[in-house]
């Protein structure tokens, strides 16, 4: 079917459900009923929206890198905090459970240094 392997093309390039079905003249409701009827379909959509999502975060990428070689302080330092541990925050994560609803829980905790014997805050 011509609209299913034009949804399928408008996935690979922009993997937002509602645009995709919109620039492949389609509703949602008909893409989820062929998502739910055709598992071959089903397979295909998710790989497209996958290579859409890392063609998307490949384009970002590019743009951050031209903004580091601009000079820009922002972009500099989001790529070195998430490139380099030199520029990484210590961050802990301590778990613990809620007395009130026994529920798990995470918090994060800054920390300069820690050291052994360091005692956590739960």
């Amino acid at each position: 079917m011509k609209q299913k392997s034009e949804i399928i093309r408008c996935l690979k390039i922009t993997p937002i459900i509602q645009i995709a079905c919109q620039k492949a003249g389609i509703g949602r409701a008909t893409y989820y009923r062929w998502r739910k009827e055709d598992k071959k379909f089903k397979r295909k959509s998710d790989i497209a929206k996958k290579n859409g999502i890392s063609f998307i975060n490949d384009l970002a990428e590019s743009f951050l890198i031209s903004k580091i070689k601009e000079g820009n302080m922002t972009a500099i330092i989001y790529w070195l905090k998430h490139h380099s541990p030199d520029y990484r925050e210590n961050n802990l994560v301590v778990s613990s459970f809620s007395k009130i609803s026994k529920v798990p829980y995470i918090q994060f905790v800054n920390a300069e240094d820690p050291k052994p014997g360091d005692k956590m805050i739960s």
